[in-house]
């Protein structure tokens, strides 16, 4: 059954870098038949964050049109190393370590694609058999040149700096993937191109009809400049909890308001142009906006109650600057003459050290009550009922005796 064209422009057009061949993966999409979308990943680390959704909700709705997932767990790849557009190459990662990883990886995959209609297959059950004639036919089947062309491997080869063979093999192991299980449509972020189409050459090379490759946009991280990423520190995890992950998304840059919005929800093309208008136009206060889209996202990972909860603690705790209703408790000496606020501080755990502390309280990070602390002294002020606040997200309630 052909589709609508609102149906295929969600597809196709919203949230996506490029499609190749967009017209053949077109046609295969309206031909009715049940397609085998591969998405592959290595299991270097065990958590996902909303950088992975982008790719992860396409592969849900074409699921939605009966279309078959096939996940491949990079079992083999994940212990060689994948420089991926960077230019240092990963650390080698035990077997025991790469199951871990996959474990929880998957975990949080089916949080957002429908596992009863997904099959997972691992690297191993094909590369744990290959022979070393098998690693030398694969290679036979591309040059160096052809390797080269990959813009990461170009540069460092340009810049005569050192790429090591294992580097090279990765993308013909990728590659291979395709093969073994037949895709149809392999997935990946613009920073996969070189390596999807790889695959689809492959493909072609063995007899079998090469797969299309449907790219999306790499997902910026909080700090508006760089991609999201754990090691850069400017992500948001789909396992944090909710009031954390709601406070992560208010911190955006605001001309990141409606890529979020794009990549991330379901919310209407015609309400996204708003959106677009009322951030570009200065008509409508951001940070509105920003609770709208923190409110989705954290519903969409967790639950409404949770994204309702989660406002409310964001509009408690930094917009009217009051304490969470749940704060953890702490009980000073019941001479306060003889304790320093630093000591204080370490010991109520909101500070690693004393002079840590004193550090806090000079750049006036240091609240008692809601009144800031000008100077370190005696903790005289420590009441049983006082909240004290360090930074933005840290408190504790003073109880006595």
């Amino acid at each position: 059954m052909a589709l609508d064209e609102t149906t295929l422009a969600k597809i196709a057009r919203r949230g996506v870098a490029e499609i190749i061949p967009e017209d053949e993966f077109i046609r295969a999409l309206q031909s009715g038949r049940k397609l085998r979308l591969k998405q592959g990943f290595d299991p270097t680390r065990p958590d996902l964050h909303l950088g992975h959704v982008v790719g992860l909700r396409k592969l849900r709705q074409l699921q939605e049109l009966g279309h078959h997932v096939v996940v491949i767990v990079g079992d083999w790849t994940a212990q060689i190393g994948d420089p991926s557009g960077q230019s240092a190459t990963r650390q080698m990662l035990s077997a025991e370590d790469v199951r871990a990883n996959a474990e929880t990886y998957m975990r949080q995959f089916f949080k957002v694609v429908d596992r009863q209609r997904t099959q997972v297959v691992w690297q191993s059950e094909w590369f744990g058999k290959f022979t070393l004639t098998d690693v030398i036919k694969l290679t036979s089947k591309f040059t160096v040149a052809q390797l080269l062309q990959r813009d990461d491997f170009a540069k460092r080869f340009k810049e005569n700096r050192p790429i090591a063979v294992t580097e090279l093999l990765y993308p013909l192991l990728q590659a291979y993937d395709s093969v073994m299980v037949e895709a149809d449509v392999e997935f990946g972020g613009t920073d996969q191109r070189f390596n999807c189409l790889l695959g689809r050459e492959l493909q072609a090379g063995v007899g079998q009809k090469p797969q299309q490759v449907f790219m999306v946009p790499i997902l910026p991280g909080t700090d508006g400049v760089q991609k999201m990423s754990k090691s850069l520190g400017n992500y948001i995890a789909l396992e944090e909890p909710p009031e954390e992950m709601f406070g992560k998304v208010m911190s955006l840059p605001d001309n990141l308001i409606a890529t979020y919005f794009e990549l991330l929800t379901d919310v209407p093309d015609d309400e996204l142009v708003r959106v677009k208008a009322d951030v570009e136009g200065q008509r409508v206060n951001p940070m509105s906006i920003k609770k709208r889209l923190g409110w989705e996202i954290v519903a969409q990972f967790h639950s409404r109650d949770a994204a309702d909860k989660a406002q409310a603690h964001f509009e408690r705790v930094f917009q009217k600057r009051e304490a969470p209703e749940e704060v953890p408790t702490y009980r000073p000496p019941a001479d306060l003459t003889q304790l320093r606020l630093s000591r204080a501080l370490v010991d109520a755990g909101l500070a690693a050290s004393a002079s840590e502390a004193r550090r806090l309280i000079a750049q006036g990070a240091v609240d008692i009550d809601g009144e800031r602390v000008a100077a370190d002294g005696p903790a005289d002020r420590l009441k049983p009922g006082a909240v004290i606040r360090v930074g933005k997200h840290k408190f504790v309630r003073v109880v006595g005796p």
